[in-house]
């Protein structure tokens, strides 16, 4: 099925919907092609590849909504498909605020290549991506003989997207992902099997890194945990990576929805203008970025892409408002949820960073944890590397960072040059002062 065949059958389905008495219709349909290789041991241990055509149907009845799902694209299945849907929506509780978008907010989507797509997609061999997981597991292994085992991956999907709406939107979209990582695992005395992974995604092919490299960067990590321990509990200065950073603007994410604000979840209700965190921090929402991974021209409700200042230095100037709870709260929608997020980056490096600090860590990973968007507190664990007088120590575990995260924020105190490329958290390594840090008493 091709893009003009994709569009006719939305129209078609929304014809019929409305045909049998829904009010409105959203027709999402897509085609994703995926392949998955893993190699461990020198020898291919997962190989999947599949390839899968979809239909999202979003039906709003008399102020009632229901949301429905097929991979039958026939039309003798869809009928069916449609009228089930339909008398389910009828039972449903009416919801005044259940509708589209106001066909405005469709308005002025631009018409620029944001590079998504590569279309060299279909002419790259198989051969090719099996050698590139092998060429990182080989890369890994070489590293040191107190490497265990290694599991190196390659992954890409290509997708075809058509959004058809009934009061006027219709978009479409075609991107690919492609995406190489290694699991190491390393031999640690009595202390157990430390692991570390190293990964990269881009839009293009052309734009992995080196697969040796990859594999070298997951072994280094890995064997610098060798030895790690637990250190006093007390206040340091915490330097977090740039390729972790994402967990802590996270934090910041849910409580900046629509959702949780209407719902009195948020720690930062009210807070529009008002000074949220160190003047350090800017964050733009940005899903314009040439290649960016969360880059877009409409997001999941036909709402066309603008880019926002959401933090202006330390300044809360906008929040996630999607069309639903933007009725609600009378607000007027900017977008569902986030494209690239990107901060404004500093001019030291985290070498720069690492040598201003007398007494602090180095966070490389967490592990698990929890913020609470009403009240802002936090409790995350952590891995990472403790630093004296600018030098790497040692390497520490199983320790816990506690506080509340508009304190946390406003203990921003430096910025790095270095935003990690491979996510949509474009983050940069941060620099935090006065982090209680729990560990040994």
């Amino acid at each position: 099925m091709n893009k003009k065949e994709r569009v006719d059958l939305a129209k078609w389905s929304i014809l019929y919907a409305k045909k049998i008495g829904s009010n409105e219709v959203s027709i999402t349909i897509s085609k994703t092609n995926k392949i998955e290789i893993e190699v461990r041991n020198k020898k291919i241990d997962k190989l999947v590849e599949s390839t899968q055509n979809s239909l999202n149907l979003s039906l709003y009845v008399d102020n009632r909504f229901s949301s429905h799902y097929t991979n039958n694209l026939k039309k003798e299945h869809l009928k069916n498909f449609i009228e089930k849907a339909y008398l389910m929506t009828k039972h449903l509780n009416t919801d005044p605020y259940r509708s589209l978008p106001d066909p405005e907010l469709y308005k002025n989507q631009k018409k620029i290549d944001i590079k998504i797509n590569d279309g060299s997609y279909k002419s790259i061999e198989y051969k090719k991506k099996v050698k590139i997981a092998r060429d990182i597991e080989k890369s890994a292994m070489n590293q040191n003989k107190k490497i265990i085992s290694v599991t190196s991956s390659f992954y890409n999907s290509h997708e075809e997207l058509v959004k058809v709406q009934s009061n006027g939107f219709s978009g479409e979209k075609e991107s690919t992902i492609f995406s190489c990582s290694a699991e190491v695992t390393v031999k640690d005395a009595d202390r157990g099997k430390p692991e570390d992974w190293s990964s990269a995604n881009a839009r293009f092919f052309k734009d992995l890194p080196d697969p040796e490299l990859i594999g070298k960067s997951a072994a280094d990590r890995a064997l610098r945990k060798i030895g790690q321990c637990k250190i006093k509990t007390g206040i340091y200065d915490m330097v977090v990576e740039n390729r972790v950073a994402n967990k802590m603007i996270y934090a910041l994410y849910l409580p900046i929805k629509a959702k949780s604000i209407q719902q009195k979840n948020s720690f930062l209700e009210n807070k529009i203008n008002k000074k949220i965190a160190s003047e350090k921090l800017t964050i733009i929402d940005d899903p314009f970025v040439i290649k960016g991974l969360g880059s877009r021209l409409f997001d999941s409700e036909g709402i066309s892409s603008k880019k926002r200042t959401i933090v202006d230095r330390g300044i809360l100037k906008s929040i996630y408002v999607d069309d639903y709870y933007g009725k609600k709260l009378k607000m007027k929608p900017t977008t569902d949820s986030f494209s690239n997020i990107v901060l404004e980056k500093g001019t030291k490096s985290i070498e720069d960073m690492i040598k201003s600090i007398k007494k602090g860590m180095i966070i490389t990973e967490f592990l698990g944890g929890n913020s609470n968007s009403l009240t802002g507190d936090f409790s995350f664990g952590i891995v990472g590397l403790y630093i004296e007088h600018g030098q790497v120590i040692k390497p520490v575990n199983e320790m816990n960072i506690t506080g509340n995260l508009e304190t946390l924020w406003k203990h921003l105190y430096d910025v790095g040059n270095d935003p990690y490329i491979y996510s949509s958290y474009m983050t940069p390594s941060l620099h935090f002062k006065e982090i209680n840090f729990s560990g040994v008493n």
